[in-house]
């Protein structure tokens, strides 16, 4: 019987033209304006008539705009991801009601992620050369990596980094991922800020702090953007640097991630994490940004999809369990608080 397909997204760099440059950045647009603009109309319902509007009478207000003489304009780039930007607006509801997620916020232009998302009416893909609606000439993409066989994508979202950079993502069913070896092994992880990960083994994977070591660039990166007159041409070119130096701290932090929690899922079945509550421990602002640097909510992430993409299994232990105040040996409970001096 064949595996079943996983739902996995490969991103790509890729370098616009100067047209097509011009005509995301109009679509980038279009999408924020009609999701803020079905984003005030919802709210305004409901606080004022206590009404609920859903996706479908959005779509037909979308409709309706276009025929206007002031958004006239909407009728220049593509539909699709102005009607895909109204789908995730009727997802984040869905989010806030059912308690997952806080109440959705305006997209803005200068904070927000710059994206839209095409479905298979809006792009064709043919032998390696991807062409967006609305577009004639094909997008130069670095494919850095090859795509499963026989693969097909049913969604494009593309998107611009605040550095300035262009990415384009492509969602496909990949049936090439298939469940390792069984193995006998199982590994406890105690996630740290000295250390990043204590194996049960004994073994100590140490914390690169990516930040710290470039915390000075980026300080002195910082206080450059922060005397630069608002609106000036040199605060932009200071705001990009800052945003490059943030995206070089990430891509690191990530790549060190992928491959720290592909090497656990490898040679273990059973991975044991404690279920932290990374938000709370936030709001101490003595340990915030470290913890931000660990990225540990980024590492239970990771582990928790690659373990049921590989047949492994991850074990969370509730976050109120005193492991820390148990010894491993006799099982003594110690009752009074730990401080931060004691390593052992």
């Amino acid at each position: 019987m064949p595996p079943e397909p996983v739902r996995r997204t490969y991103k790509y760099r890729f370098y616009p033209t100067s047209i097509q440059e011009v005509e995301l950045s109009r679509t980038f647009g279009c999408v924020r304006l009609v999701y803020n603009k079905a984003l005030h109309i919802r709210s305004e319902a409901w606080h004022t008539e206590r009404r609920r509007i859903g996706y479908h009478k959005t779509s037909a207000l979308l409709t309706s705009w276009k025929k206007t003489e002031e958004l006239a304009f909407l009728n220049e780039v593509s539909s699709v991801p102005l009607q895909q930007a109204l789908r995730h607006l009727q997802s984040g509801f869905v989010a806030f009601w059912q308690g997952r997620t806080k109440y959705p916020r305006f997209k803005s232009k200068r904070k927000s992620r710059a994206s839209a998302e095409y479905t298979r009416s809006a792009f064709n893909f043919r032998n390696g050369q991807l062409r967006l609606a609305k577009m004639t000439e094909p997008l130069t993409i670095v494919w850095s990596r090859p795509l499963p066989e026989g693969a097909e994508p049913t969604t494009i979202t593309v998107s611009r980094d605040s550095a300035g950079r262009w990415f384009v993502c492509l969602l496909m069913e990949d049936r090439s991922v298939k469940p390792l070896p069984y193995t006998t092994r199982t590994v406890g992880l105690d996630i740290g800020l000295t250390s990043l990960v204590t194996l049960s083994n004994g073994e100590k994977i140490s914390n690169p702090k990516h930040e710290s070591r470039d915390r000075k660039r980026l300080a002195f990166a910082q206080r450059r953007l922060a005397r630069k007159t608002r609106g000036s041409r040199n605060r932009i070119k200071a705001r990009r640097k800052v945003a490059r130096i943030n995206a070089r701290i990430s891509d690191q932090r990530t790549d060190y991630l992928h491959k720290l929690t592909t090497r656990l899922v490898r040679e273990n079945q059973t991975i044991v994490v404690e279920d932290l509550n990374v938000r709370g421990m936030l709001k101490n602002h003595k340990l915030a940004r470290a913890i931000s640097d660990a990225s540990w909510y980024q590492l239970r992430y990771m582990l928790d999809y690659k373990c049921r993409w590989y047949g492994r299994e991850l074990v969370t232990v509730d976050r109120w369990f005193p492991s820390t105040k148990i010894c491993s040996i006799c099982w003594h409970k110690y009752d009074e608080r730990l401080p931060l001096t004691i390593r052992e």
